[in-house]
């Protein structure tokens, strides 16, 4: 049976929404990841500007503005919902490893 789109999110698509908590551009969005993650997780514009669209077809960010090419974005409630389910997620995850690993 196929995934659900957007069950678990990847690196790339939870940091995009972190980052979004706060009013950005695509640019923005970028160095903010890598900024974020100390370089560790990178988003090309081919991605973000794939996901971003995901988004907000999903309603999970709105567009706020537009400058010639540059567009800003900025997360929706339902966005938000999805980020903390994915954190939740990862802490359940934190959990068991560290329990499983603390009775060693």
């Amino acid at each position: 049976m196929p995934r659900e789109k957007f069950q678990t999110l990847t690196e790339q698509m939870f940091y995009i929404l972190l980052c979004l908590k706060e009013e950005c551009c695509g640019i923005d969005i970028m160095s903010r990841v890598e900024e974020m993650t100390k370089g560790r997780v990178r988003v090309g514009p081919g991605t973000l500007y794939n996901l971003l669209e995901q988004f907000q077809s999903a309603d999970f960010i709105k567009e706020t503005k537009v400058e010639g090419r540059k567009r800003s974005y900025i997360l929706l409630e339902k966005g938000q919902e999805m980020l903390w389910e994915e954190y939740e997620r990862l802490k359940v995850l934190t959990q068991d490893f560290e329990r499983l690993f603390d009775n060693e």
